[in-house]
């Protein structure tokens, strides 16, 4: 048997604690639960997502609009804001 330490914010700690205690388990037991998955399966047990703000064809189209704005051929425009609901 080895042990663990690691740091985690307070409400994130708390949050899971009552999240686990509906499910009928601890902090310990459900830590353990995904560490036995991870080495199993050799992967994350979960779908895990980048920013797409981040994606190369994002990158590209950002790097390709400065280039034309510092080229002279587009300007800056104002619009809306666009809110994505990702419920």
């Amino acid at each position: 048997m080895t042990q663990i330490n690691f740091r985690i914010e307070e409400d994130v700690k708390l949050n899971a604690e009552k999240a686990l205690k509906e499910m009928g388990l601890n902090m310990s037991t459900a830590i353990t639960m995904f560490l036995v998955k991870v080495g199993r399966e050799k992967r994350i047990p979960f779908e895990i997502n980048a920013d797409p703000f981040y994606s190369a064809e994002n990158i590209a189209e950002l790097e390709r609009r400065v280039t034309n704005i510092q080229n002279g051929t587009s300007t800056l425009k104002e619009h809306d804001l666009i809110e994505v609901d990702n419920e």
